[in-house]
């Protein structure tokens, strides 16, 4: 465990100690360890409202994983607890910090895998008991949702689009906790599609940057499969079925040649460009009639989100809808921990305007934990998902 120095006699207890003020500086530590990425950043919020990524440390688990085809639980929390606090330690020293320095920790709280969050959380717990800092539980969603006002000053209410391994589903975003799911997948996320088509085809691990590589010398047009959901209304996905398609098309091609792989994985991401492209323009069409004064903003974020067929559709989109489209930079729109970091400063800044404390040592992890309360329950493993 990191040992920060030790807080002094008269510190406040973390557990009561008021929010800054809202026109401070502030400065976080933020962890993240919900899935294979365990990383550590701190970002600062200058006086004037100038964000700054101090540092952003990630280890990647792909190695550990890659010989499964996919995530495994128990390794990846194992991993966690092995690199954590090396990954602290070089993250405050690469930002010039001490815990003295900054003003709390922020970390996620879920969703994620229960072994991988619960390495986090308390780690986080510890650290913030012993340096006497304000604890920040935080959404892993929410630090998706809100990357886009660090990076690209993104003004409330915009479309959020996430797009990964573990969620598909579009969310409209009002301000720090004020969430409205308007679709979502209801079996497999997009990335989840991705990884397990590149299995089945014989391709590396992760599979969305394998699929997108041989997609780029194949015929899209050569296996006609299907478009799951577009002939019904609404914003929600699917895409266990497409996945089946694929599955079928290469048991009647077999035996498969490179280029027939080349030819599946084109056909397959014309598909999903196609699903997310219409369900994109139908989620914009619903943010104009919520917000009918405001410029509309599609924020796209997640692994998926560097999948360049994909970018180019939701451009197209976005250019007839009227629309701005904007996507992180790729390091920041997979899980990391500055958009971890980033969200406690929105939540310390929503919390010094009402006057009210953040979390305490009492809050628990949670391997579900929905952006939209209020939204009604789905059916399908994909929105509950791992980290859904």
């Amino acid at each position: 465990m990191i040992s920060p120095q030790a807080a002094p006699a008269n510190a406040v207890d973390p557990e009561n100690r008021p929010a800054p003020g809202a026109a401070a500086s502030l400065t976080v530590l933020g962890i993240e360890t919900s899935c294979d990425e365990t990383a550590a950043a701190v970002v600062r919020l200058d006086a004037d409202g100038t964000p700054h990524i101090l540092s952003d440390i990630i280890r990647s688990q792909v190695d550990e994983h890659a010989a499964f085809g996919g995530v495994v639980p128990e390794i990846a929390a194992r991993a966690h607890i092995s690199v954590l606090d090396t990954i602290i330690a070089a993250a405050m020293e690469e930002a010039g910090v001490s815990f003295n320095d900054i003003d709390a920790i922020a970390a996620t709280a879920g969703p994620g895998l229960i072994g991988g969050v619960i390495v986090g959380l308390i780690t986080a717990k510890a650290a913030a008991l012993a340096a006497g800092k304000p604890l920040i539980a935080v959404n892993h969603l929410e630090g998706h949702a809100l990357t886009a006002r660090l990076t690209d000053d993104v003004a409330f209410p915009y479309l959020l689009l996430l797009v990964s391994g573990g969620h598909t589903q579009f969310l409209l975003v009002e301000g720090v906790g004020a969430y409205r799911r308007l679709g979502s997948t209801i079996d497999d996320a997009v990335g989840e599609a991705f990884d397990k088509t590149a299995k089945l085809l014989g391709l590396s691990y992760p599979g969305g940057p394998a699929v997108e590589a041989a997609a780029a010398s194949g015929d899209a047009t050569r296996f006609p499969l299907p478009r799951p959901m577009l002939d019904r209304p609404g914003i929600d996905l699917s895409f266990a079925g497409l996945k089946t398609a694929v599955r079928t098309a290469a048991h009647r091609a077999a035996p498969l040649d490179a280029q027939a792989v080349s030819d599946l994985c084109a056909s397959f991401q014309e598909a999903v460009s196609d699903v997310i492209g219409e369900k994109s323009r139908r989620a914009l069409e619903v943010f104009a009639r919520a917000h009918p004064d405001v410029a509309p903003v599609l924020v796209v974020a997640g692994g998926v989100a560097a999948n360049s067929a994909i970018r180019a559709r939701l451009d197209g989109v976005t250019r007839t809808a009227g629309a701005r489209l904007v996507a992180p930079p790729h390091r920041l729109c997979t899980d990391n921990a500055a958009m971890i970091a980033w969200a406690g400063i929105e939540r310390l800044r929503a919390a010094a305007k009402t006057g009210e404390t953040v979390d305490d040592q009492n809050v628990s992890p949670r391997p579900r934990w929905p952006l939209d309360a209020n939204a009604a329950g789905l059916v399908g493993s994909g929105r509950k998902g791992a980290k859904a």
